[in-house]
């Protein structure tokens, strides 16, 4: 018998209408929607996955407006393999950054530009082969042809004179030099990581001491700050001014020699005192180079490596006897 509820003539209700099947090996749409915030080897690593979403890498143009070459790619990067992947832009590529990428040629970079003359931000610091003469005739092109060229990272390139520096200065597009006065604060990352990312049209600039063309960092000292004719004397480059890895300031010689570190950076005494040192010789790791600290406690005391060097060389020598 059957129950109340149910009669044998009832039929099974019909499934859900099901949608349109994709079709396998196919990328999901939202895959493809992350495209665009992908840095340039994670890129080139998806175009692998799968032929669809090589066709979707290489197909669109929009994600290789602004193209960004930094490490590891920077020193397997050659100007044939730059050109396939600025040619992706189909002409429209707006920002160009090379860090550090030595492979890349003069000549290289002008067939560049000269297929995307609408280039507005050109970064090539510490690209060992390209010359300053080849990047005037470049960022002349540019000036020529769109002139919407506004920021230029130059730091890094060989005998950059005066002479290079004034020319380019006065091809960079006339509305970016308002901020020509702004100020430059060192720190590690901007020396190191090749990339200047601030508003100012030119990083680099005339150290008033060694008059070479170079970064020129001002000092982040408040009295330093505040001197009559506006500019302080320690301001300077990298190698005429020893400057503080934490804060940015300037460092004289007196106050450099009494704050040693286990590092090859330079601290301020007021840096200097406000880190743990090693219980050993008494100097600090910069926070850059703290992962170097070696015998670490719970507390907090460490041993440097040179001080663990130096006790594990007494050690065998002391067994050898």
């Amino acid at each position: 018998m059957l129950p109340t509820t149910a009669t044998a003539a009832s039929a099974p209700p019909p499934p859900p209408a099901a949608g349109p099947a994709s079709s396998p090996g196919e990328p999901h749409a939202a895959l493809l929607l992350t495209l665009g915030y992908m840095r340039l080897r994670e890129l080139l690593a998806c175009a692998r996955a799968c032929r669809g979403l090589r066709e979707a890498v290489a197909g669109d143009p929009l994600l290789w407006l602004r193209l960004v070459v930094e490490p590891p790619l920077s020193h397997r990067i050659t100007d044939e393999a730059l050109l396939a992947l600025t040619d992706r832009a189909q002409g429209r590529l707006r920002s160009l950054h090379l860090l550090g990428c030595p492979r890349v040629s003069d000549a290289g970079l002008l067939r560049i530009v000269e297929r995307n003359p609408d280039v507005t931000e050109l970064f090539v610091p510490r690209c060992t082969g390209l010359t300053a003469d080849g990047l005037v005739k470049i960022i002349h092109f540019l000036h020529g042809h769109k002139g919407n060229l506004s920021r230029v990272r130059l730091h890094g390139i060989c005998k950059m004179t005066n002479h290079h520096l004034d020319v380019i200065k006065s091809l960079v597009c006339r509305g970016s030099q308002q901020q020509d006065a702004q100020a430059l604060y060192y720190n590690h990352r901007v020396h190191e990581v090749l990339n200047t990312d601030d508003g100012r049209p030119i990083d680099v600039d005339v150290c008033p001491l060694c008059r070479n063309v170079r970064l020129v960092f001002d000092c982040t000292r408040k009295n330093c700050r505040e001197v009559k004719d506006g500019r302080s004397r320690c301001r300077g480059c990298f190698f005429c001014v020893a400057r503080c890895e934490t804060c940015g300031g300037c460092i004289d010689l007196e106050e450099l020699g009494e704050s040693g570190l286990a590092c090859s950076d330079f601290l301020c005494m007021d840096c200097w005192l406000k880190l743990p040192k090693c219980c050993t010789c008494n100097r600090p790791y910069c926070e850059r180079h703290s992962n170097l600290k070696e015998n670490l406690s719970a507390s907090g005391e460490f041993t440097c490596q040179e001080c663990t060097a130096f006790a594990t060389s007494l050690k065998s020598l002391g067994e050898g006897y």
